[in-house]
């Protein structure tokens, strides 16, 4: 049986995709050691329009390829490919990683040593080998009004982070979707990601869902996997990913934490990009950089000013509106090269 199903969800992003799948072949299908673990790897294309496709079935013919017309967003590509794993665990993986030894395989043997645990997450390392940030905590009142690097300092149980070092797995509110494993049996209780987010905390939402079920979810440090943070749309686009960012954390507060503290939180922010707008001004006048900078906090007043829509501001939703269900995957059409029997 399949120990592993890699889920991988890519938009116009060929470049990094290439090089995250040429790590995975190198570590993950060479090894034949005792602690070898069986896996599939599946790339769920959310409508490139930069040859990723074509570049995916020519170098990597091993790959189970699902090419999607429309950009479906992170969670509706996810589910899409979660839907077609047969993998006991599932890691979602995201397109700008670079696998390294052992980073896979000490997580799925965490899950199996520890079967309360739903969810874990390895150390994110940037491409130096310094460690990002890879533990996430829920949207809260707290976490709005009082900076993060304060928090952590202050209650670091509470708010990990990598500040300090862990010597051992910690059990964390959640973890970040860059690479994230889950059991099938979270997914068999829970259902999927929730698709009422594009792009930003619908890792964190489901966390919270999984968490409310029940399971642990857990930080393991000694696992390690490279995340190019970034580099597949947050570079790309910035100003875009910025309000997809806003509107996913207004939603989270919406769904999960009541109307008045949504309420607060969209006060707080559209009170910070006015200000934004006016202490950056004289930064646009005497540089290109502070110029762009300016124009990203312009564009971000301009769409609270016009009510947040859904159209014409952040990353493009081509063919779906927000919150509509990625299609069965009897209608995606499936690029299956050399796909391997259950």
């Amino acid at each position: 049986m399949t120990d592993l199903s890699i889920v991988i969800v890519t938009w116009n992003a060929k470049d990094v995709l290439l090089d995250c799948l040429e790590s995975i072949e190198q570590v993950v299908h060479t090894r034949s050691d005792d602690g070898r673990i069986e896996t599939e790897t599946l790339v769920v294309d959310n409508g490139s329009e930069d040859g990723s496709v074509e570049a995916v079935r020519a170098r990597f013919p091993w790959v189970e390829l699902i090419a999607l017309p429309d950009n479906l967003g992170f969670a509706g590509g996810n589910n899409v490919g979660l839907r077609q794993a047969k993998g006991r665990h599932i890691v979602l993986l995201n397109s700008d990683t670079i696998v390294l030894p052992d980073g896979l395989e000490k997580c799925v043997r965490y899950l199996d040593e520890n079967p309360d645990v739903g969810v874990v997450g390895p150390q994110l390392l940037n491409p130096d080998r310094s460690k990002q940030n890879c533990i996430h905590n829920h949207p809260s009142l707290v976490t709005e009004f009082v900076p993060t690097g304060l928090l952590e300092t202050l209650f670091p149980s509470q708010f990990p982070s990598k500040r300090y070092e862990h010597p051992a797995p910690i059990d964390v509110p959640a973890v970040l979707g860059a690479c994230l494993f889950a059991r099938r049996e979270v997914l068999e209780q829970v259902g999927l990601m929730p698709e009422d987010y594009f792009f930003f905390l619908e890792e964190t939402d489901w966390c919270f869902r999984i968490s409310a079920a029940g399971w642990r979810i857990v930080h393991v440090p000694d696992a390690r996997i490279v995340h190019i943070f970034g580099a597949s749309t947050k570079k790309k686009m910035p100003t875009a990913t910025r309000i997809e960012f806003h509107r996913s954390l207004y939603h989270f507060f919406e769904k999960n934490r009541g109307s008045a503290r949504w309420a607060a939180v969209v006060a707080w922010r559209f009170l910070k990009a006015i200000l934004y707008v006016i202490v950056r001004a004289p930064g646009a006048l005497v540089s290109e950089a502070g110029r762009v900078r300016w124009q990203g906090d312009w564009k971000i007043l301009e769409w609270h000013l016009r009510g947040q829509p859904l159209e014409g501001y952040g990353i493009p939703r081509k063919g779906r509106s927000l919150g509509e269900s990625s299609p069965r995957l009897e209608s995606v059409a499936v690029e299956d090269s050399n796909r391997r029997d259950a």
